[in-house]
């Protein structure tokens, strides 16, 4: 005879047993208050180097990988993690992360201005140093620009440093640069090589000779006044002299290379970022205080990052392109609404603005690289389609 479905009751389900367990699986993580804070310094292969610091046994280094929870977040130098496990930072040893602080900010760019596929450079920074040479490689204002906008996305101050300025004809304003960013509100420091005469003499506290690639010691010590007590990121194109720069800066060796007669384009001496401490102008590393618990914020770091040769901006939007540009975004409020900015016969009053004087003698060249940026952020609709269909460029 057949039962019917109100004559089954539970004990007439076979349930098989759980090959990986009967203990519950649940969705929140284990909160880890005992773990210690540190600074990420650098990133290779998996592995984290990791800078603590801790009242009641100093500075140390530690290795570490990433807890399997974290494995799809992107960590990078200048951020504040977590760690667990072997702090000791002994040889051999290994300590889990296992969770990053909250960002106070992130630099950011894409691999072209219409790829939607971020990269995070460096987290944390309150100061981004943009270098450029005044020649050998010749400087780019649009590079400049670039960085001008990421910084002012991610809601970081910048500083243009202009290195080999010897090379250009003349030394108080290279390649023009001083002028063409006169309007902004844009702190701007020139390095320059010291003469061999005044080298050969001089040295430096040890009695080595100081070399004919000793920079200026007026820049350097500006940078030093600039750069104390800041987190401060440093990017430019292969060849400006930015670790040339950061070996003054912090007392490191990071290996320096020239430029390409053929390319006229820098070799690459730098292969990852890394976070290095600001050496004082005594001569030693910067010292964190000993309540800081790890964080080490009170440390001046530079986080070097490789030379870059293109800095996309996908992630920035048309508004917050033209809103960095300060000496522009003003003669905005008289465009007809919604414009695009790309002429007059659309409604964009940046022009008259620019006529006028307001945005200074380098507007016209200002307002040009503004409309190339938007200009190239929009891109064509076959690009966008590929883009989004995955194909590659």
């Amino acid at each position: 005879m057949s039962r019917r479905w109100s004559d089954f009751d539970e004990s007439d389900v076979k349930v098989r047993p759980n090959k990986r367990g009967s203990r519950p699986r649940t969705k929140e993580s284990p909160d880890h208050p005992d773990a210690e804070l540190g600074r990420v310094i650098t990133v290779d292969r998996g592995r984290y180097r990791v800078h603590m610091h801790r009242a009641d046994d100093g500075e140390r280094l530690v290795t570490a990988v990433r807890a399997k929870a974290l494995r799809r977040s992107p960590i990078v130098p200048g951020d504040v993690v977590a760690l667990v496990g072997d702090t000791s930072g002994d040889e051999g040893t290994l300590a889990r992360l296992v969770r990053i602080e909250e960002r106070t900010t992130l630099l950011r760019r894409s691999a072209d201005d219409t790829d939607d596929a971020e990269r995070v450079v460096v987290a944390n920074a309150d100061q981004l140093l943009i270098v450029v040479a005044a020649a050998d490689p010749a400087p780019r204002t649009g590079f400049i620009d670039r960085a001008l906008v990421a910084a002012f996305d991610a809601g970081i101050e910048p500083i243009l440093l202009i290195t080999k300025a010897d090379l250009a004809a003349d030394p108080a304003d290279p390649a023009g640069l001083r002028a063409h960013y006169a309007e902004l509100s844009l702190t701007t420091v020139v390095s320059r090589r010291r003469d061999a005469e005044s080298d050969a003499g001089a040295g430096d506290e040890s009695g080595d000779d100081a070399g004919d690639d000793a920079l200026d010691e007026q820049a350097v010590a500006r940078l030093h006044t600039l750069l104390d007590g800041h987190v401060t990121a440093m990017i430019g194109h292969s060849g400006v002299g930015k670790s040339t720069m950061v070996n003054a800066l912090t007392g490191a060796e990071r290996a320096t290379g020239g430029v390409n007669d053929v390319t006229g384009r820098g070799r690459h001496t730098s292969s990852s970022a890394v976070a290095l401490r600001l050496r004082t102008a005594g001569g030693v590393a910067s010292s964190a205080s000993a309540d800081e618990a790890g964080s080490a914020a009170g440390v001046s770091w530079i986080i070097d990052t490789p030379g870059v040769r293109s800095f996309g901006l996908a992630h920035v939007d048309p508004d917050g392109v033209l809103a960095a540009f300060e000496d522009l975004v003003e003669g905005s409020a008289d465009c007809e609404p919604g414009c695009a900015h790309e002429s007059p016969q659309g409604g964009c009053a940046l022009d008259a603005w620019v006529a006028a004087g307001r945005a200074g003698a380098h507007g016209p060249a200002r307002l040009a690289s503004l409309r190339g940026l938007l200009s190239s952020l929009a891109g064509s609709a076959e690009e966008q389609d590929e883009k989004r269909l995955g194909s590659s460029p």
